[in-house]
């Protein structure tokens, strides 16, 4: 593993999104894609940067991941407008040696050359282009019939405990995914789906390869206690490079970077933690709800996402009682108050704050106030409802407050709103005091 640095490796991309000048590892990257300097910025990656902080007149500061014939990079890219161009400056350069694929789908050096042929095959649109007999029969289809068709109308995927769709999230990072349950829509098969996804010469995503594997009668009690082997690699992965970064093992690094891969270690941990104990409640744990100290699981709930509401230009406000003992299972407390800032923080507006309050009274109570819009009474309840959103469709997977409120009443509590329409919301986690 490299890491070059610690001054900033710079460039000029010119208002064509031509990369007019570049430091030599740029300007090594830039051939790696097939380009040239003076010519048009082929790193897809750091092209759309530049040109989204050039169409927006803004300084824009992100994350960017490329690759050459022989490392991955781990990039943290600064796009400054200056005249009609724009200034990158690349912040942190990480190598690191590639990786063999975690799916035996070898391709050769043409596109779609696969030497083992996956269960079905997409375009860029997750249209099928191929489709196995023996998966074809699976599904309740045949392979003329299926060819051409979305991979939705064939498959309902189903979200994990999270509300993520293992599949999606891997087209969308250009990664690969398993883990993702579904459902065959003709035949009613469940099924569970693994893939990685096709690339083009450039990088560009041109569909999907997927295997396709049947869900045993038993497989949903195993389904919950699989977290630990489904998870547990690339959580261990996440948390140990994190560590790595804030120890600046890597090298010189900006302090405030070193923080924030501290709070990716501690979010991964916390991650891991409530999965678990998700696992353990599904598949009979008899674990009963203990003592705990509510106000400080809130306060560390609330450090857990201070970096989404910095990035939000919210405040986090904490008022009232300091420990407040009550019963209940800790990973559950820690997400469901994880998901109430969380939601109260997208609801608020910039420079806005949210308040985290811990009270008592015949039950143990956390409030999170927002400032922002507020629920209306017609939608006070339904939002606690599987896969109900009052914001729009596709903003959240309608999952958070349905998961919240179930596990607070397991432990023997519940979830409340107060709000009017226009005036902000209210959500109280209540639980037995102890």
């Amino acid at each position: 593993m490299a890491s070059i640095g610690p001054d900033p490796i710079r460039g000029s991309v010119d208002e064509h999104g031509r990369l007019v000048r570049a430091d030599p590892p740029l300007a090594r990257l830039q051939k790696a894609a097939g380009s040239r300097l003076g010519a048009v910025l082929a790193v897809p990656q750091l092209a759309d940067i530049a040109r989204l902080a050039r169409q927006l007149g803004v300084t824009l500061s992100r994350p960017v991941l490329a690759a050459t014939d022989t490392a991955n990079l781990d990039l943290w890219v600064r796009a400054e407008p200056s005249g009609d161009g724009v200034e990158l400056a690349i912040e942190s350069w990480i190598e690191r040696s590639l990786k063999g694929a975690r799916w035996p789908f070898a391709e050769d050096a043409e596109l779609g050359a696969v030497t083992l042929t996956p269960d079905l095959t997409t375009d860029p649109e997750l249209r099928l282009l191929t489709l196995v007999p023996t998966t074809a029969k699976l599904l309740g289809t045949t392979p003329a019939e299926a060819i051409g068709q979305p991979l939705t109308r064939l498959l309902e995927l189903q979200p994990a405990a999270d509300g993520a769709l293992p599949l999606l999230t891997g087209v969308a990072l250009r990664r690969s995914f398993e883990g993702q349950v579904a459902t065959a829509r003709s035949s009613g098969a469940e099924l569970r789906v693994a893939g990685e996804p096709r690339l083009t010469a450039d990088g560009n995503f041109a569909g999907l390869h997927c295997q396709l594997t049947t869900l045993d009668p038993t497989a949903a009690e195993r389904g919950a206690g699989s977290f630990d082997a489904l998870l547990r690699e690339p959580l261990d992965l996440i948390m140990g490079e994190a560590e790595r970064i804030a120890d600046k093992a890597e090298g010189p690094l900006r302090s405030d970077y070193a923080a924030y891969a501290s709070d990716i270690a501690g979010a991964a941990k916390h991650l891991l933690d409530v999965l678990q104990g998700m696992s353990r409640e599904v598949v009979g744990d008899s674990s009963k709800p203990k003592r705990i100290d509510l106000a400080k699981l809130a306060l560390e709930a609330a450090g857990l996402v201070q970096a989404q509401a910095n990035e939000a230009n919210v405040t986090l406000e904490l008022d009232g009682l300091t420990s407040l003992v009550a019963l209940g299972l800790p990973p559950h407390v820690t997400q469901i108050v994880v998901n109430l800032i969380g939601n109260a923080i997208r609801h608020s507006p910039a420079k806005g704050s949210v308040r985290i309050t811990a009270t008592a009274s015949a039950m143990a109570n956390v409030t999170v106030a927002d400032q922002g819009p507020g629920v209306a009474p017609a939608d006070a309840e339904r939002i606690f409802d599987r896969f109900e959103q009052v914001e729009p469709r596709g903003i959240g997977a309608g999952l958070g407050l349905a998961i919240s409120r179930r596990l607070a009443r397991q432990m023997g509590g519940d979830i409340g709103l107060e709000s009017k329409a226009g005036e902000g919301a209210r959500f109280t986690l209540s639980l037995p005091r102890a």
